[in-house]
């Protein structure tokens, strides 16, 4: 059985955010996690504890064991965009923009993933 966990309004750029979930799609949770947990890149902390919750909902939901557990989808949206301004020369201002993103991951079972790629062909 599959479970997800999603975190919204991350203030991470979904661009450097979707360089760190293209790293773990496919893999073991375990596998995933331990990668997330010395990964230089500063969005491998939120990727991770969204990671993390949706391994313990799959535990609490079915009682998956977390060793049978693969990155089913992982993916990164746009969440909004917080405008702000920068005081620059000559009385003028430049806008920087604070950027989001919501986070989503969905763990499923070994099992069931090979079920699914064996009755689709």
């Amino acid at each position: 059985m599959e479970a997800r966990a999603q975190a919204r309004f991350v203030r991470v750029t979904p661009m450097k955010a979707r360089r760190v979930v293209d790293l773990i799609r496919g893999m073991d949770a375990d596998e995933a996690s331990a990668l997330l947990r010395f990964a230089p890149q500063a969005a491998a902390e939120p990727v991770r504890k969204v990671l993390e919750s949706a391994i313990a909902n799959a535990d609490d939901l079915a009682g998956t064991p977390r060793e049978t557990l693969v990155i089913a989808q992982a993916y990164v949206d746009d969440g909004p965009t917080m405008k702000r301004f920068r005081p620059r020369a000559h009385g003028r201002a430049s806008r920087i923009n604070k950027r989001t993103c919501h986070i989503t991951v969905i763990v499923d079972d070994k099992a069931s993933i090979a079920a699914l790629k064996g009755g689709a062909r």
